[in-house]
């Protein structure tokens, strides 16, 4: 029947839609019309707008409806780039592409449905031989695409192959981790590794299966814009809500983190404390949705079958106005197989607690045993509410910076680790936090002029002693804020060996805006286009476009074995420089004593067991992701899982002993007090806390491979990196301590 659905749909796409599908499909041809005219128009380095450009949109829709080439062939390729590469540039500002589009979507349709055909074949009855030699890539991001049918069915066979030989594994490993560990085996009750399998590509089929023409020329529309840059995209009305809420870290719905299930139902994996389907109580974790009434109509015909569903469907239909209700039906997870109940639950406004600025005091007793107070701020994102500015970062910033500086904090540690960025005005604001008023970031505009960009905080909320923590995924603002930072010699920045290296602006602008009244029957489902409209420089004139922000003390990291960062994607913008900001004055960089620190540093480094485990890895999966081939040889891989474990086994019995000596260590020398935005607004007085790194504001449901990991947690919840900072921040303040008594600093 699922076949058949797919052919149906295949059909749809070839001969053309019921005329609301059409009506739709024209008003996204004049959106890719308007869309193109405003990447051309308005993008800070547009390429120019012909045939070659033409071709680029090509390849990259075909890269984002298959990027790991597993179901198009390069005879597909070479047909596609025959009928639309020398016009697909012409065909949009024609408002005629979304033939083309779903043309080409149909194609990789048929593929889809023939693979995952083939793959139900080979699963009915599995007769893989894993003790032959054979490999599969890890990532075919870089292969070519498959000559021909006959080539595209050997490497589709190897895929198939491996996802039955790594469930098979996974599972052996469980059940041998579970029975060390006295526990249930929980394998018990699943289906066989081959069915398991078999429906995970039923889940893959029904989700491209139920794709809309707004849903494809979403796809298609976004491969035109990330073609000038990894950054523009085009973002429908839905993708546009969800930016919204990462932006804001707010929204109207139930409080509850949705997962996919293989079987086609969406799990509950999380649930927001104090949220609206805590306080309703009847929803658990791991509980299954089935079905979904966005009115809590009680009527049957009003429940949706979401089996199969994308989750970003399912959220659309829980997600309503405040002060609404929505039914669930749900199948509990213990109950008895099939039971089903609805649970009503009334929407509210939840905020992703998690999500926001935190503070923490630490309380350290020095090498002199004198009593430290550090201050922790850690922000996961720069984030503020465009439209009603209710929402800002850095106002939850500069209430928690004040309350540690009315605590007298000796130093500061800002935690900008797995900070992607967000909002310019935010950055420049904080920025001012630290330094005095002056240029911050620059910021140059597609016509070449660049403009300071400075902070008029006047004087600095806090100026003494600073540190940075930074990681590959810092990105954007964050590298703003570490950047005019190290350049004003302001902060110790410590972390990866760069940060992302993303140097460019984005603004969002709404396509309906630039459309004749005229040409969309639904102005709202037009989307809205986020374009690379600028590139920003520090205040010293370095872009950190590509290069990033080096931190002054560089720690080793799994990232290293890891292409994570602007440089490793496809059209990423130059690196260059212009020149310094008119009114940058840098600080004395010898008031930082980084040579000093960096030699301490350096030999904690050395000494730290979990820093040479770090590194470690870092060598075995340099040369893995290297290679690119993964054994299909079962007993070659039980042999690399059997190492892998052995090397688990004595690291975790190493780490229980010494981090128990941690621990008793941190109890009398560490004391924690935490700083939440919640007790600032009751002006509650900091109360000492037990760190960990479980969440405070989500209970979250645990996979078996969780449940089963004996690895012990890092003692006092500081992990190496955190914990190397606080070092680094306490030889900062007692060099300077002593700078300040012999008359080095003033």
């Amino acid at each position: 029947m699922m076949l058949c659905r797919l052919t149906a749909l295949a059909a749809a796409l070839c001969l053309g839609f019921p005329q609301t599908a059409s009506a739709q499909s024209n008003d996204f041809n004049d959106v890719g019309k308007t869309l193109s005219t405003m990447l051309q128009n308005g993008h800070f380095s547009p390429p120019p707008y012909n045939e070659a450009l033409g071709r680029e949109f090509l390849r990259e829709y075909l890269k984002a409806l298959d990027p790991q080439k597993l179901y198009l062939t390069q005879e597909d390729v070479d047909g596609f780039d025959a009928a639309y590469g020398a016009r697909l540039h012409q065909l949009l500002l024609e408002s005629n592409s979304m033939a083309a589009a779903l043309e080409i979507f149909r194609v990789f349709m048929q593929r889809l449905e023939s693979r995952i055909r083939v793959a139900q074949q080979l699963l009915t009855d599995p007769s893989f031989d894993f003790t032959i030699d054979e490999s599969v890539m890890l990532t075919r991001r870089h292969a070519a695409w498959p000559k021909n049918e006959t080539e595209a069915a050997a490497a589709w066979r190897l895929h198939i192959k491996e996802a039955v030989l790594a469930e098979t594994l996974r599972r052996e490993m469980l059940a041998k981790l579970a029975k060390e560990q006295g526990k249930p085996d929980p394998n018990k009750g699943e289906r066989p590794p081959a069915a398991k399998i078999s429906q995970r590509y039923h889940r893959l089929l029904q989700m491209w299966g139920e794709a809309d023409d707004e849903e494809i020329a979403s796809i298609f529309l976004q491969s035109i814009a990330r073609t000038y840059d990894p950054h523009s995209d085009y973002l429908s009305h839905r993708e546009m809500e969800s930016f919204r809420i990462g932006m804001t870290h707010e929204l109207i719905g139930i409080g509850a983190q949705l997962q996919g299930d293989d079987d086609g139902a969406t799990k509950i994996v999380g649930i927001v404390i104090g949220g609206p389907a805590d306080r309703e109580g009847t929803l658990k974790l791991n509980d299954r949705i089935v079905g979904v009434d966005s009115l809590a109509s009680g009527r049957p015909e009003d429940m949706t079958d979401v089996m199969f569903m994308r989750i970003d469907k399912v959220t659309s239909l829980i997600r309503g106005t405040e002060g609404t209700k929505v039914a669930l039906k749900v199948e509990p997870a213990n109950g008895p197989p099939g039971e089903t109940r609805i649970v009503v639950i009334e929407r509210g406004r939840v905020e992703m607690k998690d999500e926001q600025a935190s503070g923490e005091l630490i309380e350290i007793l020095d090498k002199q045993e004198v009593v430290r107070r550090f201050g922790v701020i850690t922000l996961p994102s720069f984030y503020a509410d465009f439209e009603d500015g209710d929402v800002r970062c850095s106002v939850d910033v500069e209430r928690i910076l004040k309350r540690l500086v009315a605590e007298e904090i000796d130093g500061l540690l800002v935690d900008l680790r797995n900070n992607g960025g967000g909002s310019l005005e935010e950055v420049r604001r904080i920025t001012g936090f630290f330094i005095p008023p002056g240029p911050v970031v620059q910021v140059k505009s597609a016509v070449g002029r660049a403009q300071a960009r400075s902070s008029n905080a006047g004087k600095p909320l806090y100026n003494g002693p600073m540190v940075v923590a930074t990681d590959r995924s810092s990105a954007s603002a964050s590298e703003i804020l570490a950047g005019a930072l190290q350049d004003y010699q302001r902060a110790v920045l410590v972390g990866e060996a760069s940060t992302y290296g993303k140097g460019t602006v984005q603004q969002i602008q709404d396509i309906s805006q630039k459309m004749p009244l005229w040409s969309v029957r639904n102005r709202d489902r037009a989307g809205h286009l986020k374009l690379t409209i600028q590139k920003f420089y520090r205040p010293s004139g370095s872009s950190t476009q590509k290069e990033g922000v080096v931190p002054d003390i560089v720690l080793p990291s799994p990232a290293d074995a890891m292409e994570i960062g602007e440089a490793y994607l496809d059209r990423a913008l130059p690196h260059d420089r212009i020149v310094p900001a008119s009114k940058f004055r840098p600080g004395d960089r010898n008031h930082l004593f980084v040579e000093r620190l960096l030699e301490e540093s350096n030999a904690r480094v050395a000494a730290s067991r979990d820093f040479a485990y770090v590194i470690e890895d870092v060598m075995k999966n340099s040369a893995r992701i290297k290679a690119n081939r993964l054994s299909l040889d079962i007993g070659k891989r039980r042999q690399e899982i059997a190492e892998a474990e052995e090397t688990d086994r004595q690291r975790n019995r190493e780490r229980r002993e010494r981090f128990a000596n941690m621990a008793q260590e941190d109890r009398s020398h560490y004391r924690f007090f935490k700083i939440t935005l919640d007790g600032l607004d009751q002006a509650a007085a900091l109360q000492p806390y037990e760190p960990s790194g479980e969440s405070r504001y989500m209970r979250l449901a645990k996979e078996h491979e969780e449940e089963l990991d004996d690895t012990p947690e890092w003692p006092t919840g500081l992990d190496p990196v955190k914990r190397e900072s606080l070092h680094v921040l306490r030889d900062l303040v007692e060099v300077t301590d002593t700078a300040r008594m012999t008359g080095i600093i003033k």
